[in-house]
């Protein structure tokens, strides 16, 4: 039996209207699900902390925090998060200090021009030192019915990565070009089918679909929310995207923070593209 899914939108580039909650440039995800609490990435700062206790919302009882790649904008909340927990300690608030679930390449430094890092301002030692880190590249079941999709296979041509300039780091001190093969998502079963949700979707929205569909073995989309990555996308990526979807069918897309208004009206033609925002919740 499926259990129960909350999903509240705690950060994103805009906010819903008549919710007085503030947004940036990133993307925060609260979510609920089989008994436990979920920070999905951390935005750009630490205004997730501000609009979650505008909300109601306790993140003292976290369980885990899940990072959908290192990039600042998804990453940069976390030195708020280890201040917010030290303080606790501090004032011996009663909080359960979450787990930290990313792929291996996520704390790697990352150079893309003009910036020498626009990966996480704390590197994986440092993260270690305020969170239980876990790192795979593998799918890993957080509950019975939640999934971490791991390192996402590239399949569809149109959505194979140009680094151009960008670099990453590798732990022998040489660099490479960063195809963003730590970007990954969670996909979760419910009643209706797939709930996927995505930080920047680097991997490709389409690909990241078709893997989730794999690993949980389960062909219905139910719902995409997050990030798609279509800022400034070429002809062929977005009519291919716009037929992927029309052809799985999803009850609603919520595509936000990285997916420009332009690729959200050509996907209003394929699918049925929802209201996205700070504030919003979605409950399955």
């Amino acid at each position: 039996m499926t259990a129960s899914l909350r999903v509240t939108v705690l950060v994103d580039n805009t906010t819903i209207t008549d919710r007085y909650f503030c947004g940036e440039p990133g993307l925060s995800i609260f979510i609920e699900t089989g008994g436990k609490k979920i920070l999905f990435d951390t935005g750009y700062s630490g205004l997730f902390l501000e609009n979650a206790k505008k909300m109601g919302i306790d993140l003292h009882t976290l369980d885990l925090v899940v990072l959908s790649h290192g990039h600042l904008d998804h990453t940069g909340g976390l030195v708020a998060l280890a201040r917010f927990f030290m303080e606790a300690a501090i004032e011996k608030k009663p909080c359960h200090k979450p787990g930290l679930l990313a792929h291996p390449r996520c704390f790697r430094p990352k150079e893309h021009a003009p910036l020498e890092n626009n990966g996480s301002i704390l590197d994986e030692a440092e993260v270690r030192r305020h969170f239980a880190v876990t790192l795979s590249d593998k799918p890993i079941q957080i509950t019975d019915d939640l999934v971490f999709l791991g390192e996402i296979p590239r399949k569809f041509p149109f959505e194979q990565m140009d680094p151009k300039d960008r670099r990453i780091l590798l732990p022998d001190g040489t660099t490479e070009p960063d195809l963003l093969l730590d970007d990954t998502a969670l996909a979760c079963r419910t009643k209706k089918g797939l709930v996927i949700i995505t930080g920047c979707s680097h991997a490709g929205i389409c690909n990241i679909t078709e893997y989730a569909r794999e690993v949980c073995g389960e062909e219905k989309i139910h719902d995409i929310v997050g990030g798609f990555h279509l800022l400034r996308p070429s002809p062929e990526q977005l009519q291919g995207t716009c037929a992927y979807l029309k052809g799985i069918a999803p009850a609603a897309v919520h595509a936000c923070h990285c997916t420009s208004l332009a690729a959200k009206i050509a996907l209003a033609g394929s699918c049925p593209v929802q209201e996205t925002g700070v504030g919003l919740r979605l409950e399955w």
